[in-house]
């Protein structure tokens, strides 16, 4: 059976105000404490372009290598549902803001347990659509009644059309993925599923092998979460399968996902677009786009793909650790400012990608919290580079300022930790161990190398621990083949 799948992702764009409307946006407010007449679709009530959003749309369209639709037009969307009461939704229809476009697909954006079998490494999903409406109101689901929300209502909500060109529900995690870097790398939307600024519809037909034609568009509504989404097409691919192998006609229809039992149910037979007897909304003129279009160009940010690059070549660091680092953009900024001042920046970014990131998972806490400022883990790591403290020193250096946020220098010097790297004196303990302890020089001599980390610890001892472990044992290594000459 061959599996294709297509995506309506909606994203709440990052405005201060409201669509049509001059209420805030704001997550977590009160019920029903920012609306006005506008939004809660009374009648008389006049909308307002909100020009941030057009900004945000035309700005993800260049992000997306989309064509900007010279003139652009909203249009009524009719149908009546308690979220709302005005009887229809002011949408994009036949001259949307943006379409076209790709998303690529990279590695990293693949679920972890996937990321080795990647059928299509690379892959660019193209797009129909970008087009912007205005958000529904939320309902709350009690045991016996039903409550709605009309803050999220006008809320400007953009959506974006992929083609039917996904083929797995892996590929369907990396879409979700990959786009949700880029809206966040270009400050259109903080992306965060659960507080409903991404959520995807998915569109998915199943068909036998030799079949051209699409199977029937079954489509699955308001999914929340990415994972949520690859176990929902999962779940649905195994069932419209095991239906068409058991010689059942599959019916076109939309249906929810029940993510505590792990499967869809059925919510309607599907609608077609005319149901909904789109017409231009004689309430708002037709949009110009060339002056958004100079101002989008303007705010093009480096896109995940670009800085992944760059990380490789400017700061030497692996394709896989580039990825990490560049695809999350907090830790991509701490990373840079870290590195700035840094010998080996590739050393900054295995302590951030290792230690740092450990120990924030441990307490639950996000880089923009993080307790260690990028200066300080640059002074850290510069403080071995230079060999004033060891790699097993600066493990118990990186614990303290992680715990108590003083700088490694602090902390050093506080506990005596820095390293004796003065040559002469290293060499007179080297001596004193070889007098001490000639079997294992004898040994060393003989070509037993591993007598060589004996008399390597003894000069540690000797030191108190404070001696450079490199310079001690290449100090001693020459000296006793010396000897052996």
């Amino acid at each position: 059976m061959l599996t294709t799948i297509g995506l309506e992702v909606h994203v709440q764009l990052k405005t201060r105000s409201k669509m049509f409307c001059a209420c805030p946006v704001e997550f977590g407010a009160a019920p029903n404490s920012h609306t006005c007449p506008i939004c809660l679709g009374l009648p008389g009530a006049l909308p307002v372009m909100n020009h941030e959003a057009l900004r945000l749309t035309v700005l993800t369209g260049l992000m997306l290598g989309c064509d900007i639709t010279p003139i652009s037009r909203f249009d009524r969307k009719n149908y009546f549902y308690p979220d709302m009461p005005k009887n229809y939704q002011i949408s994009q229809y036949d001259l949307p803001l943006c379409t076209n476009g790709t998303v690529p697909l990279h590695d990293l954006a693949y679920p972890k347990d996937a990321q080795k079998n990647i059928v299509a490494a690379d892959k660019e999903v193209a797009l129909v659509r970008i087009h912007l409406e205005e958000d529904v109101a939320k309902s709350f689901h009690f045991e016996n009644s039903t409550g709605i929300d009309f803050n999220r209502a006008g809320t400007p909500l953009m959506e974006i059309v992929s083609q039917p060109e996904i083929n797995s529900p892996e590929e369907a995690f990396a879409f979700l993925t990959a786009l949700k870097q880029i809206l966040i790398h270009g400050a259109v939307s903080d992306a965060d599923m659960e507080k409903g600024q991404l959520r995807c519809d998915c569109n998915i037909s199943v068909r036998p092998g030799k079949q051209h034609e699409l199977g029937a568009k079954i489509e699955i509504k308001n999914l929340n979460s990415i994972s949520g989404v690859r176990r929902a097409l999962a779940y649905e691919v195994r069932r419209q399968t095991e239906a068409l192998e058991r010689g059942e006609a599959l019916p076109q229809e939309t249906r929810g996902w029940d993510d505590r039992r792990g499967e869809t149910f059925l919510m309607r037979s599907k609608e077609f677009a005319h149901d909904y007897r789109y017409f231009a909304d004689p309430d708002l003129v037709p949009v110009k786009t060339e002056v958004l279009l100079a101002d989008a160009r303007g705010r093009m940010p480096e896109l995940p793909k670009a800085k992944r690059a760059r990380f490789v070549k400017q700061y030497g660091v692996s394709p896989y650790d580039a990825g990490v680092l560049a695809d999350d953009l907090a830790l991509a900024g701490y990373f840079e400012t870290a590195a700035k001042g840094a010998r080996k920046p590739k050393s900054v970014a295995n302590w951030i990608l290792n230690d740092l990131q450990n120990a924030l998972a441990r307490v639950g806490c996000a880089i923009a919290d993080c307790p260690i400022p990028p200066a300080a883990l640059d002074e850290l790591v510069n403080l071995i580079d230079s060999g004033k403290i060891s790699g097993k020193q600066a493990k118990d250096v990186f614990s303290e300022m992680f715990a108590t946020g003083k700088s490694a220098a602090e902390i050093v010097q506080e506990k005596g930790m820095e390293q004796l790297s003065d040559a002469d004196a290293i060499e007179a303990l080297c001596d004193r161990v070889i007098a001490d302890n000639p079997k294992p020089a004898a040994d060393f001599k003989a070509g037993n190398a591993a007598s060589l980390n004996f008399l390597k610890g003894q000069v540690m001892k000797l030191s108190k621990g404070t001696a450079n472990p490199t310079v001690v044992g290449e100090m001693l290594e020459r000296k006793l083949k010396e000897r052996t000459s």
